[in-house]
């Protein structure tokens, strides 16, 4: 009989090592090993003869791959997160912080569900009764929806088995276990087995599986790198524990995009969803105060209008301190220097902290420019006009450079009701301008200050 043999894996990128360290050789972070005892393989044990399984090589002209089948949640927030609907066969695994709202989620969207298709909910960390008295607040109660408080492997896929499902709900990964393996439950070697068993049973049974995974204090998956890999689409849930609105994101999707966001807002009968996130973003707005401007971005194929504000105030340490929320602070860094140097404004003698409302996190290039402008309305405390769009991005020459779905930015800046906006000159003449909407074009970032702060 073989021993067993005991090795070390990484959560934070998947690495394997036969004994543990405090920092990860492969990816740096510290204090991610886990341990993990793999079981020993029989000795003796023939291997399978060629054909044995029934499965042989086909060439790729000769696989029938039939139609993508898509179906509706219920929420269009989720949809589009999704990319148009969930597969049929596919494996979603959402992630969040606690309390965020993942498990309202996913009993939510069981009401629409189960008007065509059967579902079956399994917590791992909730009694049935507890779920029936979420299901009363959230007023869901249909006919289809069957519910299990299991944490046993063997006993939910038998469950899975006898109802026949269309649908699987699992909260949370880390809550379950398989038998055979003897590791706690949420270890890397139990979250691996258990979500290669749900994977296996999507595939082969043709069931959508929605599992709900717990983030670690890095705010990660937790558990092993491998779980993303494996599922077909990763969600994770993200806001403000002091704010109501959440957003949608999606990471990894095999059947769509992953620019897309779904916007929600926690209320008393679980998550609302938000058809208007520009609107929401805006709400609460300061009217004449210097140090915001209104940038307008994609997310996926939404424009999203969100505010920037930005604060200049007199450093009193000899390194002046760089602050940025909701905008990659090496990218803020950038745009002082450049504002320094080709706007010339003094910004080394002065404290710089900037921030996006609403808990929106802005990673495109078409932000630069609302982001100089803020930064340069509080250094010289003039305000911008409340009713002004700046859209462009920032060259280190200061030359303001085009950015993409120019006319959709546009139409969403003129319906919300703005009547000015800013954009780069070069990249733009075939742009339709909306009606009641005056567009400024400008070369760099010396007219845009100009034509803004006039």
């Amino acid at each position: 009989m073989a021993k067993a043999k005991t090795v070390f894996y990484c959560t934070a990128c998947g690495n394997e090592t036969p004994k543990w360290q405090g920092r990860c050789p492969a990816c740096g972070a510290w204090n991610t090993m886990e341990e993990h005892v793999e079981k020993p393989v029989p000795a003796g044990r023939p291997k399978p003869a060629p054909g044995s399984t029934g499965r042989m090589p086909q060439r790729l002209r000769e696989v029938d791959c039939g139609t993508e089948i898509r179906f509706s949640t219920g929420m269009w927030e989720l949809d589009r997160v999704l990319g148009g609907g969930a597969v049929e066969g596919s494996l979603v695994l959402v992630g969040g912080a606690p309390g965020i709202g993942k498990s309202t989620l996913l009993l939510q969207i069981c009401s629409q569900l189960c008007v065509e298709r059967k579902v079956l909910y399994v917590s791992g960390e909730e009694s049935e009764r507890q779920i029936k008295l979420r299901a009363q607040r959230l007023e869901v109660a249909p006919e289809n929806l069957y519910i299990l408080s299991e944490t046993r492997l063997s006993d939910i896929v038998e469950a899975v088995e006898q109802t026949r499902p269309d649908i699987l709900i699992v909260d949370s990964i880390q809550t379950l276990y398989n038998e055979e393996n003897e590791s706690t439950p949420g270890s890397v070697s139990q979250v691996k087995d258990c979500t290669m068993t749900l994977m296996h049973l999507s595939k082969n049974a043709g069931i959508t599986v929605f599992v709900v995974g717990h983030i670690n204090k890095d705010g990660n998956i937790a558990g092993p790198k491998v779980l993303e890999h494996m599922v077909d689409c990763v969600l994770n849930f993200e806001g403000d524990p002091n704010t109501s609105y959440r957003l949608l994101r999606a990471a990894k999707n095999r059947f769509g995009s992953t620019n897309e966001i779904g916007v929600f807002e926690m209320g008393d009968r679980g998550l609302l969803q938000v058809p208007n996130p520009s609107q929401m973003l805006l709400e609460g707005r300061p009217e004449g105060a210097p140090g915001t401007c209104v940038a307008c971005v994609m997310e996926g194929t939404r424009p999203v209008l969100a505010e920037v504000q930005a604060l200049v105030t007199k450093t009193t340490f000899n390194v002046p301190r760089r602050t940025a929320d909701g905008f990659d602070f090496n990218r803020a860094v950038l745009m002082l220097a450049v504002a320094e140097k080709r706007a010339n404004m003094k910004l080394s003698l002065f404290d710089a902290y900037i921030n996006v409302i609403g808990g929106l996190r802005l990673d495109e290039p078409g932000a630069d420019l609302p982001v100089v402008l803020a930064v340069a309305s509080s250094y010289r405390e003039q305000v911008i006009p409340d009713d002004l769009v700046a859209i462009g991005e920032v060259g280190l020459t200061g030359e303001i450079r085009s950015v993409s779905n120019m006319n959709q930015r546009l139409s969403e800046a003129a319906r919300l009701g703005f009547k000015k906006c800013v954009i780069p000159r070069n990249g733009t003449e075939k742009v339709e301008i909306p009606c009641g909407l005056t567009i400024y074009r400008v070369r760099n970032l010396r007219e845009a200050i100009e034509v803004v702060l006039a």
